[in-house]
């Protein structure tokens, strides 16, 4: 393989992860809002059905892994799974969020758990080719972190172009399709079945392009993963497992947040067009959070080293969120200020993404020395496990939340929700809200400061050392 990609290839490869980040986050962060608020499936049932559906998902990806690597066709092993599972996973994400209006009570959360299981397996059936490919297209070294570096990137902007968008779009089809006098709620229900359609073609487009601007120029031995790989690296690397505990405290706090901040801006600060709070809220923390990965982390490495950045980021992420708190229940109610904690929550999250993936690296090496063997694969499957358990037990909690404190404005009437969904909702249950998506972040944070400062050993001093180590002792070399 000696031919460098093209400027073609990359834009295309880019492409497939925009389209696939787009999909996988608009399932993330609404498909709890769509049951639970406008279908009103019960709160605790969807509690239930997205943890299990998430840890099954977890557990999924191993297995899916162990198929791709025994698959051999004229077209490779990881472009037929790459098509099969994009067109499959767009199906059923428009039925994820086109439930017919016939359903209720069981028969909907029947609805619910059968299409959201199937759209993790048929995500993992696409995702796991999408990154296991690069090898096989690429030349090692610069040329393949470059292209990593690329579609991790454009993975990041497909993320934030639902974030920010979709209660917009939601808004604008939904009125567009719906017949006069619809009322507020199926506005919503209408407005989120045509967004479903228009991701799910652009999903399809983006990785066709992918499939046909790509091809596997070697042969790769993939490398598969197990669950129980995955526990025995950790019970035999202390490390690894501290950094793991810390992925899980962090994902939880800003998922949770993610899930209940919808609600926030729905009921509690209300508003005809509150979706437009929404929107600029998400716009501004997604911004911050690019720009901390791209300029703020480069800035506070120059100054710090990658432990006392993360404690700042900790303390940055505890302020905003007591920011938050304060302004919530000091009875502010306009948007602009909402803006500070969201830049100081969401600036620490991106530099987060970045230090954990410093941090499991490191523990790779100090595998190596301590157990004579290198874990890189493993090791870095934990951190998608990880993740996709922190947003099961993030999205698990806002259910329980919602389900206690019954955020629906059912007192008011249908005229005054169309004019502001916050009419009728009782201020205990908004007061329960604000605690609750700051409080518990915070406890958690505090406890993940706790936890690492006591447990975390790899400074950059001792990185240094284990480096020399293994030169020292051609480990890596061993290894390889």
């Amino acid at each position: 393989m000696s031919s460098k990609l093209s400027v073609r290839e990359k834009a295309a490869y880019g492409l497939g992860a925009v389209g696939k980040d787009m999909v996988y986050m608009l399932s993330a962060s609404y498909v709890l809002y769509y049951f639970q608020d406008i279908l009103k499936v019960d709160a605790f049932a969807m509690g239930v059905i997205l943890l299990v559906a998430r840890v099954f998902d977890a557990f999924n990806d191993p297995l899916m892994g162990v198929v791709v690597a025994k698959t051999k066709t004229r077209w490779g092993k990881f472009r037929p799974w790459l098509l099969i599972g994009t067109l499959t996973n767009a199906v059923i994400l428009f039925l994820l969020f086109s439930a017919p209006p016939t359903l209720d009570g069981s028969g909907l959360v029947a609805y619910a758990a059968v299409f959201y299981i199937l759209w993790g397996v048929t995500y993992t059936m696409m995702d796991i080719p999408y990154w296991s490919m690069i090898p096989a297209f690429t030349e090692g070294g610069k040329e393949r972190e470059g292209l990593t570096t690329l579609a991790r990137s454009c993975a990041g902007v497909g993320s934030a172009l639902i974030s920010i968008f979709t209660m917009k779009i939601v808004q604008t089809l939904g009125q567009m399709f719906a017949s006069e006098n619809t009322g507020a709620r199926e506005i919503e229900r209408i407005g989120f079945k045509y967004t479903a359609l228009v991701v799910a073609v652009l999903f399809v487009i983006f990785i066709v392009i992918t499939c046909l601007n790509i091809r596997e120029k070697s042969t790769v031995n993939m490398q598969t993963t197990s669950v129980g790989d995955m526990f025995r690296s950790l019970l035999s690397n202390d490390q690894a497992m501290t950094v793991v505990i810390t992925i899980v405290v962090i994902n939880c706090a800003l998922y949770i947040t993610s899930n209940l901040v919808i609600y926030f801006f729905k009921y509690d600060l209300g508003g005809t067009a509150w979706y437009n709070n929404y929107t600029t809220f998400n716009m501004v923390g997604g911004a911050s959070q690019i720009l901390a990965m791209m300029v703020l982390y480069s800035v506070l490495r120059k100054k710090l080293n990658n432990v006392q950045i993360l404690y700042v980021c900790f303390g940055a992420s505890i302020a905003g969120y007591l920011v938050l708190l304060c302004m919530a229940t000091g009875g502010v109610s306009s948007l602009v200020p909402f803006l500070i904690p969201g830049i100081l929550i969401m600036a620490a999250s991106g530099v987060n993404n970045i230090l954990v993936t410093v941090f499991l690296a490191n523990t790779v090496d100090y595998g190596l020395i301590k157990n004579g063997r290198s874990d890189e694969s493993v090791i870095f499957s934990m951190q998608t496990f990880v993740v996709k358990l922190a947003s099961g037990i993030a999205a698990f909690i806002a259910s329980i939340t919602l389900g206690i404190l019954n955020l629906s404005g059912e007192e008011a009437t249908e005229a005054e929700r169309t004019v502001d969904f916050a009419a009728g909702v009782a201020q205990n249950s908004k007061m329960g809200l604000r605690l609750i998506m700051t409080l518990l972040p915070i406890a958690g944070l505090i406890f993940g400061i706790l936890w690492f400062r006591k447990k975390f050993t790899l400074t950059d001093e001792v990185v240094a050392k284990n480096a020399e180590e293994i030169r020292r002792r051609g480990l890596r070399k061993e290894q390889g």
